[in-house]
């Protein structure tokens, strides 16, 4: 029999606690603070940077040795071998599926990517010039007035077609906002096309002419979307999580993941990325941005990550994806891509970066990706909120059936006034 083991915590009055010590099958220990109460204390962890807020069997991520699983896999075998609805069935059910399992999951999310025709009449309701983030947390969020079938979070049929309507319909709703967005007309599905041609179909056919996908460029959204379905415990993910301890539907947390995505900090990354490379302009004016860069004048975009303390894993596979892509177009003297290699180069063979482990991430490459995808910038949050629906609800469903799961409720460190009486207007 495994020996308990224990952290011993001491205050300064003589009281302690003995606190249990728990192991995952993959990272390091925790301390099992949850009976700390008992002393009348609890702890302080701002932004929750040494805090497990859950226990999850879905993502594993090693920053300091640059690895990211999703249920066990590499995430760099399955961006070279799977596809997104592959991917998306492991998040959800924790194995890889057969052929069989894999042909009637395919078809399941095509029976679903059709959105409420009176869904459609909301869009009418933005401003033209909306921002696409605001369209869909609006909209997202208002399915939960259309699926009233599927909104007992208590049964595990109602959490399962719930998956499914979200995983299907948000590329549509995506694409409909890019659409009102640009003055176009909406395209609805077609079963014909995967989940990714479906989704470039919506978003860049008209029905004026036929719509023919680019075998190489779907590839590289497929990739952009395997890349970000999940992300272990980020910021809008601990939102969909928090959301949903207090028992709202999934549509609702859905919604305030992509609110909390929206954030400049989060999902906006590769979009200030890109506005970086603008902004230096020029491979001759790189050497001089990366010494600005060190003497606090301007900003490195794109290298280091709250988490990985090295490579990005998933930063190798977008700019395999970012040559692919280029060439394809015939875009391989592009300039961006020049000036991104360039900072690449001086950057990785330079001490300041090398000292601090400040290495390419995912946004260094996929904002140029995808602008080269015709994507327009506003809407890159967007493209990261479609790929991230499958980690949202596969965590979601994960913490609704968590018997350790209840109500999040973090404490607080108070630092305001002590009490004091009211005082009537006229005497103060």
């Amino acid at each position: 029999m495994e020996k308990k083991r224990i952290a011993t915590l001491t205050l300064d009055d003589g009281r302690n606690i003995e606190l249990p010590i728990l192991s995952g099958t993959l990272g390091p220990d925790v301390v099992d603070l949850r009976g700390i109460n008992k002393l009348g204390i609890f702890t302080y962890d701002p932004a929750f940077f040494s805090t497990a807020s859950c226990s999850s069997e879905i993502t594993f991520i090693d920053g300091d040795a640059g690895l990211l699983y999703y249920r066990g896999y590499p995430i760099e075998q399955l961006a070279e071998n799977s596809d997104f609805l592959e991917v998306s069935y492991l998040l959800l059910n924790g194995e890889l599926p057969n052929a069989s399992q894999k042909e009637q999951f395919d078809a399941k999310v095509k029976e679903h990517t059709m959105v409420h025709d009176q869904l459609a009449r909301f869009y009418n309701g933005f401003r033209r010039d909306a921002h696409p983030m605001a369209v869909m947390v609006g909209v997202v969020g208002a399915l939960s007035a259309f699926y009233h079938d599927s909104l007992d979070i208590n049964n595990p049929e109602h959490r399962a077609i719930s998956a499914m309507r979200l995983i299907a319909k948000v590329p549509t709703i995506a694409a409909m906002a890019y659409k009102y967005n640009t003055g176009f007309p909406f395209m609805y599905p077609k079963n014909k096309f995967s989940y990714v041609e479906n989704f470039m179909y919506m978003m860049f056919g008209t029905p004026a002419e036929d719509y023919i996908p680019n075998p190489v460029l779907v590839d590289a959204l497929e990739r952009i979307f395997i890349l970000h379905a999940d992300h272990e415990q980020n910021a809008s993910t601990s939102t969909v999580r928090l959301a949903g301890s207090s028992g709202a539907n999934p549509f609702a947390c859905i919604a305030s993941g992509i609110a909390a995505l929206w954030g400049p900090a989060h999902g906006g990354a590769n979009e200030a990325a890109l506005n970086m490379l603008e902004e230096i302009g020029d491979v001759s004016r790189v050497k001089e941005y990366v010494q600005g860069v060190k003497d606090k004048k301007y900003r490195l975009i794109g290298f280091g990550h709250r988490v990985y303390k090295n490579m990005d894993p998933r930063a190798s596979v977008m700019r395999q994806t970012c040559h692919e892509v280029l060439k394809e177009l015939k875009l391989e003297n592009n300039k961006l891509f020049g000036l991104a290699m360039e900072l690449e180069r001086v950057a990785l063979n330079d001490p300041y970066f090398i000292e601090r482990k400040l290495y390419p991430n995912v946004d260094f490459y996929s904002g140029i990706v995808l602008r080269a995808l015709g994507i327009p910038t506003n809407m890159f949050t967007v493209i990261f909120a479609v790929g991230r629906t499958i980690g949202w609800i596969s965590q979601w469903i994960e913490m609704v059936a968590d018997a350790e799961q209840k109500i999040g409720r973090p404490r607080q460190l108070y630092r305001g006034a002590v009490r004091r009486d009211y005082v009537p207007v006229n005497k103060r």
